[in-house]
C-alpha cells in the first residue's frame, strides 16, 4: 500500500514537471511569422479540422490552447530582444522593439503636417534656432518660483501694477496705466490678426493643386493614385481630352483647379428644400448682426495693409528724389544770383572814370 502511494506521488511530480516544461516550450511544424514591432505573430499551421467542427467544450479548449501556445512563442521572442531599465536601476525592464514590417490599416487618414507660419519660414531662412526656455522662473518680489507667462506670472502684469514708471520724454499728464492697457490690447489684436493670416495662408495652400508630381512610395492608397492621375492629365495643353481614360475614370475631363463645374438646380424640384433655403436667407437678412466671413475679412485686411505699405514706400522714394534734385540745382541758382550782384560792382569803375573823374590838361 505504501509502495503504491510512492509511485503515485512520483507520477504526479513527473506530470507537474512536464507541465512546467510545456508552459515555456512549444513545438510547431511550421515556424510562426513575427512582426515584433506590432506585437504580431502569424501561425501558418493548419488547425485540426475534426476538433473545430461543432460548438462544444472541446472546440473552446482547443482554441484556448492554440492561442496560449502562440502567445508563449511571441513572448519568448520578446525576451530575446535587447532590453534596458527605464528610470534607473530600480525601474522596470523595457524591451526595445524593432521597426514594424506589416502595414496595418487605420480607421482615418494620417493628419496632414501643419504649414509653417511666416515667422517659422523666416527663422528657417535665417538659420534661427528656437531655444527652449523653462516654464518656471524665480520672482524676486514674491520670493518664489512662478510661471514665465500667463496668469500669476513672474513680475506680474505691468498694466495691473500699483506703480507705473513715466518714460523719459513722455507727457507727464498722460495716464500711464491707460497706455499700458492700450498697448496690451494692440498686442493681442496683432497676434490674432497674424493667427488669422496664417489660417488663410494655410487654407489657400491646401486648396491649391500640387505642381510637382508625387513620387511612388510603394504603399499608395486609392485617393493618392487618383490625385496623381488627375495631375498627370491636366499637365497637357488639352487637359487630357485626347488621352485614353482609365476603366473607372469619369468621362468629364478634369480641370486645373480640381473643382467641380457649377450646376444649377432644376426649376421644378424639391419644394421643401427650396422653402427651407428661402427661410434661411430671410433669417440671415433679418439678423441685426451680419454674418462674418473670417477668410474674406482677413484677405481684405491684408490687401489694405499691402496697399498702404506700397503707398508709403512710393512716397518715400519720391521725397528722396525731390531732395536730390533740389540739392543739384542749388549751386547753379546761387551762381546766377552772385553774378547778377557782381555786375554793378564791375561797372562802377567805368562809370566813375567818365563822369566823376578830373580830366588831364593837354
Amino acid at each position: 500500500m505504501a509502495a503504491v502511494r510512492v509511485e503515485a506521488v512520483l507520477a504526479a511530480a513527473e506530470e507537474q514537471e512536464a507541465e512546467k516544461r510545456r508552459s515555456i516550450t512549444v513545438e510547431k511544424e511550421l515556424e510562426l511569422e513575427y512582426d515584433l514591432g506590432n506585437l504580431l505573430a502569424v501561425d501558418r499551421n493548419p488547425p485540426p479540422a475534426a476538433a473545430l467542427r461543432g460548438a462544444g467544450q472541446r472546440r473552446e479548449a482547443l482554441l484556448r490552447a492554440l492561442a496560449r501556445d502562440n502567445t508563449q512563442l511571441l513572448v519568448s521572442r520578446l525576451w530575446e530582444l535587447p532590453a534596458e531599465r527605464a528610470g534607473g536601476a530600480g525601474g522596470p525592464l523595457v524591451a526595445q522593439l524593432p521597426e514594424p514590417t506589416f502595414r496595418l490599416p487605420r480607421e482615418k487618414p494620417p493628419p496632414k503636417p501643419r504649414p509653417p507660419t511666416r515667422w517659422e519660414q523666416f527663422a528657417r531662412l535665417k538659420g534661427i534656432r528656437r531655444k527652449k526656455k523653462t516654464s518656471l522662473v524665480w520672482d524676486e518680489q514674491a520670493k518664489e518660483w512662478r510661471r514665465r507667462w500667463g496668469y500669476r506670472r513672474a513680475g506680474g502684469d505691468p498694466s495691473r501694477a500699483w506703480l507705473a514708471e513715466v518714460p523719459a520724454g513722455a507727457d507727464p499728464e498722460e495716464d500711464q496705466f491707460a497706455r499700458l492697457r492700450r498697448e496690451k490690447r494692440e498686442r493681442v489684436a496683432r497676434n490674432e490678426l497674424n493667427r488669422l493670416r496664417n489660417l488663410a495662408r494655410a487654407h489657400r495652400a491646401g486648396s491649391a493643386v500640387p505642381a510637382a508630381p508625387l513620387h511612388p512610395t510603394g504603399h499608395q492608397d486609392r485617393d493618392e493614385l487618383r490625385r496623381v492621375a488627375r495631375v498627370a492629365r491636366v499637365s497637357t495643353a488639352s487637359l487630357g481630352r485626347f488621352q485614353p481614360r482609365l476603366p473607372k475614370e469619369s468621362a468629364e475631363p478634369p480641370s486645373r483647379s480640381g473643382g467641380k463645374k457649377r450646376r444649377f438646380e432644376p426649376l421644378l424640384g424639391n419644394l421643401a428644400a427650396e422653402r427651407s433655403r428661402q427661410l434661411e436667407m430671410l433669417r440671415d437678412m433679418g439678423k441685426k448682426k451680419p454674418v462674418l466671413d473670417i477668410t474674406r475679412a482677413v484677405n481684405k485686411q491684408m490687401r489694405q495693409e499691402e496697399a498702404e505699405a506700397a503707398a508709403a514706400n512710393k512716397g518715400k522714394k519720391q521725397s528722396k528724389r525731390g531732395k536730390r534734385g533740389r540739392r543739384q540745382q542749388r549751386p547753379g541758382r546761387s551762381g546766377k544770383k552772385s553774378g547778377a550782384r557782381r555786375q554793378p560792382q564791375q561797372q562802377k569803375p567805368a562809370g566813375g572814370g567818365t563822369g566823376g573823374g578830373r580830366r588831364k590838361k593837354a
